[in-house]
Formats: structure tokens, C-alpha cells, sequence
């Protein structure tokens, strides 16, 4: 049987050292992981692909998109799983992208660490080893993309970066982790949610992320107007309302044919149209909002700009944002 798992890495901390001088933590050279694969090899067949070497906040969704084309090669030549090592900061996104993107029931796992190779204690080598173990595992078949982090399996989908340094940082508001990694075993609680995948394309649609608070004004909105944006997430408060300062420019989006998607900047919970008050929920969603159903900004952000390689067509764009 086919036990290859292939280590793409990316970069991130996971791939960094800290200078003891000026206590200042900066990318090492990529190939300082191979050091890791005695420790792989215990549970697969591991091979290294070294796709490139960034900081997380300078990965970008074309960035995503070759990343999910060498995750393509790899499975394509048989590979039985995958692992993505990847800066924290962004992880949740790519991660999500690669769920949107990749039609496979083999297991794709993205992982890296919050603490760099030279520092005390260490989160890289037992995140990897773990994420190879799921990676290799049959029941790890048919879930899509995964997190695996501090013993925890996230899907791709529930899955946030929820602390700036702990390594525990990784986690999936409302629902908790789909499975653990034991000593001896991995276990999975509960299915992952399927949602449509849509082609695999270099990203070319631009997507505005704004986040709502008390008295903010339109200005932010008429702006991504102004600049030509293809679509705007809106993080908006409680279950999906907006200061009412903020409905012209709104209007303005929404007439100039530009999708505008709602979701709550609460870690629990989906919008939902049930305040009928100037900027409730309930006059939002007759204006025309597309409302999401629990992901967080940044992932609805990634899914509108797939979304409208396929169609602006508000109706069909809400279609997607059930999921």
C-alpha cells in the first residue's frame, strides 16, 4: 500500500530562528526541516518539497493558488496525503482556500508553529509529526482540508488563530476540534461540512474587508466603491446590523452591482435577519446583502473572490455562502 506523505513547506515560524543577540525572529534556510524527517519517516514515507519560504503576513492568494497546484502534482502522482508547513498568522486562510479549491479525498493538513526551531520549547517538530500521522491515517479520508495543531484537529472551514503567542492558539469557536492526536491513535469526533468546491484559478477578483463598529460612517465603504472593488465583506455587529451612518454608501455598493457579503465580527453564531430597525439585519437582507452562515471576514473574504470566478450573480453568490 501507498504510504508516501509529501512535506510541502512554505515558510512561516515553524522555519525561523531567533538571533540571541537581537532577540529578533527572521526566516533560517528551509532545507533546516529535512533535520525533522528521521521523525516523519516513523509514520510514512515522507519527502520534502520546499515551494518557497515567507512570513505568513506576505502570503498572498496567488501564493495560495501555487500552493494548491503543487498540492495537485503531488496527489496527482499518488501521494497519500500531504502536509503544508505555514506561517500562523495567515494559516486559517490559505488552509480554507485549499478546501475551496481541492477535490480530493485524500487528506490535505496544514500545520506550523508558534515558537521558533531554536526557542524553548518548541511547537514545529511535534506539529509536523502529528500532522504526518494524520496525513497517513485512513480515517483521516474524505474531511477535506485540515489544521493539525497542539494535538488538535481543526477543519479547514471552523478552524481561527485565536491568541498572538500560545501554542494553543488554534481554535474552532462554538464547535471544537473535529479529532485529537493521542499518543497511540487519531480520533475523530464528528463529520466535516462538504461545501462546493469551485475551480482551482489564479485569484484576480479584489475583496475589501471591513470591520464594523459603533459610529463608524460610509466612508470606508465608499471608498472600496470608489477604488474599483469587486466585492465587500462586511463584519458587522451581533447578528448582522450596522450603524445606520453606514447605509448610503452601502446603497451605493449595492447599486454600482457590487456583492456585499454579511458576517458577524462575534467568534459564535451566524447573521441572521432579524432586526427591523434603520441598518437591522432585516432591512439589510431587502437591500440585498448576501448573508454567511458562521465563517469568520477573512475566509469569507476567500470565498467571495472564488465565488465570483464563477458568477456575480447575487442570488447564485447567496447559494454559497449557506455552507
Amino acid at each position: 500500500m501507498n504510504n508516501k506523505v509529501i512535506v510541502i513547506t512554505t515558510g512561516g515560524t515553524i522555519a525561523m530562528s531567533e538571533n540571541m543577540e537581537s532577540q529578533g525572529v527572521k526566516p533560517q534556510d528551509p532545507q533546516a526541516l529535512q533535520s525533522a524527517l528521521p521523525l516523519l519517516n516513523q509514520y510514512a514515507k515522507v519527502e520534502m518539497d520546499h515551494l518557497f519560504n515567507k512570513p505568513s503576513p506576505h502570503i498572498t492568494p496567488a501564493d495560495m493558488f501555487l500552493i494548491a497546484e503543487r498540492v495537485k502534482e503531488h496527489l496527482n502522482r499518488g501521494a497519500k496525503g500531504i502536509v503544508i508547513t505555514h506561517g500562523t498568522d495567515t494559516l486559517e486562510e490559505t488552509a480554507y482556500f485549499l478546501d475551496l479549491v481541492l477535490d480530493t479525498d485524500r487528506p490535505v493538513i496544514v500545520t506550523g508553529a508558534m515558537r521558533s526551531s531554536n526557542e524553548l520549547g518548541a511547537d514545529g517538530p511535534v506539529n509536523m509529526v502529528n500532522s504526518v500521522r494524520v496525513a497517513a491515517h485512513e480515517q483521516s479520508l474524505e474531511r477535506g482540508v485540515m489544521v493539525v495543531f497542539n494535538d488538535e484537529i481543526h477543519t479547514a472551514r471552523d478552524v481561527t488563530k485565536t491568541h498572538t503567542s500560545n501554542v494553543a492558539t488554534f481554535q474552532s469557536p462554538g464547535l471544537g476540534p473535529v479529532g485529537l492526536v493521542t499518543k497511540k491513535d487519531i480520533r475523530f469526533f464528528r463529520d466535516s461540512v462538504k461545501e462546493p468546491r469551485f475551480p482551482l484559478a489564479m485569484p484576480s477578483h479584489q475583496v475589501a474587508l471591513i470591520k464594523v463598529a459603533a459610529g463608524m460612517d460610509d466612508s470606508l465603504i465608499a471608498w472600496a466603491v470608489e477604488r474599483g472593488f469587486d466585492g465587500i465583506v462586511l463584519e458587522a455587529l451581533g447578528q448582522g446590523n450596522l450603524p445606520p451612518t453606514m447605509l448610503p454608501g452601502l446603497k451605493r455598493a449595492l447599486a454600482s452591482k457590487i456583492p456585499v457579503v454579511l458576517v458577524s465580527r462575534c467568534f459564535n453564531g451566524s447573521v441572521q435577519d432579524t432586526y427591523e430597525y434603520e441598518g437591522g439585519g432585516k432591512q439589510l437582507k431587502e437591500l440585498g446583502l448576501i448573508f454567511s452562515n458562521g465563517i469568520n471576514g477573512q475566509k469569507a473574504r476567500i470565498k467571495l473572490m472564488l465565488a465570483l470566478s464563477k458568477t456575480k450573480d447575487a442570488t447564485e453568490l447567496q447559494s454559497y455562502f449557506q455552507y
